[in-house]
């Protein structure tokens, strides 16, 4: 039994791999011309798979992403090929969904308006621009400062794409009290959080209901710029955005149409289409809009995650039980 690996890993993941299966071969390919000279009997892959590579395998298996989305790795012989592909799904979902609730939290309490303020040492409460405390009266009334800072357990949040990091967002917002719903083609519950996921058919009463409306879907062939001028319309104009799915689901220019519009009050963005976003983008400069570079998974605990994944599928592989996270090929997840 035979696993290549491409590109080549280091000294210390690869000890481990060698220790986690003794009985396999492992060829660790720094140049693709080397795991071309290899593929012909290999039953297992890790890593970058490229057309030319499986066009040389005789008797593939398993191949392992080391990657969560598939957009940018799959490719149509592979999707026909009877392999099993496993991706990296579920590694980041409680990083991830710190980072959506980061953004709720930052619109709720109006921080991206203060944190602005604070570079020009500007004392301004949104809602009143005058006002200051003085300890004498007391909150008797609901004054427009009041109003224009939410309560969070007075929001609806939705989440649209009810996977292992949407469930997590679920999970994070119940804590603080939220109505919560979530639209998923598969997931019909979150034990515990929320008992009727809805199917992804109504996703437009997802929108209309909800505050703040979570991306958190993988990249489809169903869900590329799902988010177009006539969905965005159909959220509440108070309502915020906020995607930490894939880039390419929101098309970019009716999200900024849609904002200078009125249609929604912002938008926290922390993946787009195109990445990096160009300079001059006028998302950049729009006060309503939160932009984060692609860092909702970053944590100093996904490598250690990876590894153990990568490590318990080579087990599994080698022992000739069936490997955790395989995903159906034709649907992209």
């Amino acid at each position: 039994m035979k696993l290549v690996i491409f590109p080549a890993i280091d000294e210390r993941r690869l000890s481990q791999v060698i220790e986690t299966a003794p009985s396999m071969v492992i060829v660790n390919a720094a140049h693709s011309e080397d795991a071309l000279c290899v593929m012909h009997d290999a039953d297992a892959f890790f890593g970058k798979l490229t057309p030319e590579l499986l066009a040389r395998a005789n008797r593939l298996r398993w191949v392992q992403s080391p990657t969560a989305s598939l957009e940018h790795y799959l490719f149509p012989e592979l999707v026909e090929h009877p392999c099993v592909l496993s991706n990296m799904r579920g590694l980041f979902s409680d990083v991830v969904a710190d980072h959506a609730l980061a953004f709720v939290l930052c619109f709720a309490r109006n921080l991206h308006v203060y944190l602005r303020n604070q570079q020009l040492g500007h004392w301004s409460p949104v809602g009143d621009g005058n006002y200051v405390a003085d300890f004498v009266n007391a909150p008797g009334t609901v004054m427009p400062m009041d109003r224009a800072h939410r309560h969070l357990s007075d929001c609806t949040l939705g989440v649209v794409g009810v996977g292992f990091i949407g469930a997590e967002v679920l999970r994070r917002a119940a804590a603080f009290g939220m109505t919560l719903s979530g639209v998923d083609p598969l997931t019909r519950s979150v034990p515990g959080v929320l008992d009727d996921v809805w199917p992804i058919e109504r996703l437009p009463e997802l929108l209309s209901c909800s505050d703040y409306v979570v991306i958190a879907a993988p990249l489809t062939p169903e869900t590329k710029h799902l988010f177009r001028r006539p969905v965005l319309k159909q959220m509440k104009q108070s309502a915020v955005l906020i995607n930490i799915g894939r880039g390419a689901i929101v098309d970019l220019l009716d999200l900024t149409d849609a904002l200078k519009a009125g249609d929604i009050a912002g938008a926290a963005l922390d993946v787009c289409d195109p990445e990096p976003l160009p300079p001059d983008h006028p998302l950049w400069q729009m006060p309503n809009v939160m932009i984060t570079p692609h860092v909702a998974a970053a944590s100093p605990r996904i490598a250690e995650r990876h590894l153990e994944t990568l490590l318990e599928n080579i087990r599994r592989f080698s022992q000739g039980e069936p490997v955790v996270n395989q995903v159906n090929k034709q649907a992209w997840y």
